[in-house]
């Protein structure tokens, strides 16, 4: 192993390892420092979103939705089965074993890539030195060029609700749950919490989601919001309670006793599971000896300009450690364009344009502002919605619900923001984003075909709503 490479980067998440690979793709040479280790003290490449994060959470998501609609949909359909029994071992195993191809795929990249992987926790010293402290506590040194952190999140722990991972659980807890709870509490009604939730939830459990905030979603537009939380209580059954406050949990030998506070006074719950998903905070403790000089905001995260270069020459940073929204594929596209920049080039990378997905069922997704962010703005623009129900393919889906919201500037046309609930929203999307890419305008969409019968013609119906000329419902 050589002492001195091109570019060291400190995290093997989905920014730290896209940005190995990139940068030994232009030719440097690239070592990561990666201190994840599987249950057998092994090194794991992928970070959060790999091993314990996006992946296994959509793995479960799916099995637990197709449970839920041979419970519940397939009669519909003519399907009659009886007798449906879950065996959560095999689906808990399941969905480990996606976990481990995914990241010995990437062990297999990082070597054909000749790549260096070293198992430990990185410490940036001075003079682009990284000290690297493996699992046993021994420590040893290497230097580079370039230092790119990577170093990802955490989730926030929150006094109230400290995390034992027995009954008390964060985000990878939740994932491996043994038995399926009885009653499960969920403390946060965000992404993690509404899809860590909806696993349960079909899987069985009877799951309340408290919210300290007084609106559902503050960040999907109200509209999508709305009728999703609908969804959620009225036909999911789930209970949200939002402008809840949890003031403390208390543990006994098998279930937990949740103490919060609403508008109507104080109260008390007892569960046999609680997850808390309030959030995640950047993972950028002990980071960087003193001397270095790197800067964190008071939120911890590091300081960087538009193009994640930190103010120490040579230093960058990506992911969920710097500013903007705490997503891989964010972290990913700013690893690419910080190897790209390192080797002299000009890569591209519109923050305006990244999308958001909530993997729950029906999925929400967006790109672009919301309404609401239109009217604060003061903007001049324009509307046009489709429903889902509207389609002959979302109708032979069994999909009653969901829909397609367009927002457009009112002069130019130009798409704004795109908001879709409804089935394989994380797949539309990415029409929507790369129409806005391009800058491309509601009547851009109108006039591209779309194949028929498909979910796709939602969108092209809002487009052509924006104008008030949708085909298939009452403009």
């Amino acid at each position: 192993m050589s002492d001195t490479y091109d570019v060291v980067i400190i995290g093997a998440g989905p920014a730290g390892y896209v940005a190995a690979i990139r940068a030994a793709q232009l030719g440097m040479s690239v070592a990561c420092v990666n201190d994840w280790s599987d249950e057998k003290g092994k090194p794991s490449l992928g970070g959060t979103c790999l091993n314990v994060g996006c992946i296994p959470s959509k793995a479960l998501l799916d099995s637990s939705e197709r449970y839920s609609q041979a419970q519940h949909e397939f009669a519909d359909h003519g399907i009659d089965i009886t007798g449906v029994k879950l065996d959560l071992n095999k689906m808990l195993k399941r969905k480990d074993e996606i976990v481990t191809g995914l990241t010995q795929g990437i062990a297999g990249l990082f070597k054909a890539n000749k790549i260096t992987s070293i198992h430990g926790r990185g410490r940036l010293l001075a003079n682009k030195q990284v000290e690297v402290t493996n699992p046993d506590s021994d420590t040893s040194k290497i230097s580079g060029t370039n230092i790119i952190f990577a170093v990802g999140s955490v989730p926030i722990d929150i006094p109230p609700a400290p995390i034992d991972n027995e009954l008390i659980l964060d985000n990878a807890g939740a994932l491996s749950i043994p038995v399926v709870p009885k009653k499960l509490g969920v403390i946060g009604a965000g992404v993690i919490g509404l899809e860590l939730g909806s696993v349960w939830n079909r899987l069985g459990s009877e799951v309340t989601v408290f919210e300290a905030l007084e609106s559902f979603l503050p960040a999907v537009d109200v509209q999508l919001a709305r009728e999703a939380q609908r969804e959620f209580t009225k036909v999911q059954g789930m209970d949200i309670k939002l402008g809840t406050k949890v003031t403390s949990t208390k543990t006994s030998k098998d279930s937990v006793t949740v103490s919060f506070e609403d508008k109507s006074g104080a109260h008390e719950a007892s569960f046999d599971r609680l997850i808390v998903a309030v959030g995640r905070r950047a993972n950028t403790k002990n980071i960087a000896s003193d001397d270095v000089g790197l800067k964190l905001d008071d939120r911890g995260f590091i300081e960087v300009d538009d193009n994640c270069a930190t103010a120490i020459e040579g230093v960058w940073a990506i992911g969920d450690a710097v500013r903007g929204p705490m997503l891989a594929h964010k972290g990913s596209e700013e690893g690419v364009a910080v190897a790209e920049r390192i080797a002299g080039q000009k890569p591209h990378l519109n923050y305006g344009v990244i999308p958001w997905v909530i993997y729950t069922h029906p999925e929400i997704a967006w790109v672009g502002i919301t309404e609401q962010q239109a009217k604060e703005q003061e903007l001049d623009y324009k509307t046009g919605f489709f429903p889902f129900a509207a389609t002959g393919r979302a109708l032979a889906m069994n999909v009653k619900g969901g829909r397609v919201k367009i927002i457009t500037d009112a002069s130019s046309d130009e798409i704004l923001g795109v908001h879709i609930l409804g089935p394989h929203a994380s797949e539309l999307v990415a029409e929507a984003v790369l129409a806005m890419e391009y800058k491309a305008s509601a009547e851009d969409l109108a006039r591209t075909v779309h194949a028929h019968p498909t979910l796709s013609e939602a969108l092209h119906e809002a487009a052509l709503a924006v104008d008030g000329r949708a085909i298939h419902k009452s403009n």
